[in-house]
């Protein structure tokens, strides 16, 4: 028989998925407004967003798939910026990871699946038509991202977009708790509620 994990030990794991989720953009902002240079943090983003990637399986034992896929992204990105000295790479990863996750989002939606149960299905019990609407709800959140991160990108400066980037994260807090309400009406089992995954990619 199978023994519960302790509240204890369930606690700590959802600090360390945070830390997981926030740390590599946040290490990156850190290290972009003590230093004044972008390469240097996009080496710490990158350095930050493989730690992330072994601490979260080093803890969880597994890889979620949207921590793995903007882990890897940050990586690949943050890799060509470096190559080739260019601050375009990690600025627009922004844009083609939330652009991504709106498309299969909200395409998925239209076809009738919910691709958002494959990644959340695990924490909560919900009808398919819930899975449905909370599916379009985060597609239109992603939209939303990518679509700012482009116009700040192209009209403001390399702080600004900083500044932006790392306001993205409580927004991403805000919204996912704006949707606690709709989940727990829908909810099919009793028990503790499961805070929703904040619709961040990260870098």
């Amino acid at each position: 028989m199978t023994e519960p994990t302790p509240p204890k030990a369930k606690k700590s794991a959802a600090w360390v998925r945070t830390a997981v989720d926030y740390g590599a953009p946040i290490a990156f902002a850190v290290a972009f407004f003590t230093t004044r240079d972008f390469q240097k943090a996009t080496w710490v983003l990158v350095a930050a967003s493989a730690v992330a990637l072994v601490l979260g399986y080093l803890v969880e034992k597994r890889v979620a798939l949207l921590p793995l896929f903007s882990g890897v992204m940050a990586l690949i990105f943050g890799g060509l910026g470096l190559v080739f000295h260019s601050d375009v790479f990690v600025k627009v990863k922004v844009t083609v990871v939330n652009g991504a996750l709106a498309a299969f989002m909200i395409g998925g939606a239209l076809m009738g699946k919910a691709p958002l149960k494959a990644l959340m299905g695990e924490a909560m019990a919900l009808p398919d038509k819930a899975w449905r609407i909370l599916t379009i709800r985060y597609g239109l959140y992603f939209a939303f991202a990518a679509v700012a991160n482009e116009i700040v990108r192209l009209t403001q400066d390399t702080d600004t977009w900083v500044k932006f980037r790392v306001g993205l994260l409580p927004l991403a807090i805000v919204f996912s708790l704006t949707q606690v309400p709709f989940m727990m009406k829908h909810l099919k089992a009793a028990g503790e509620p499961v805070a929703p995954e904040p619709p961040d990619a990260g870098f």
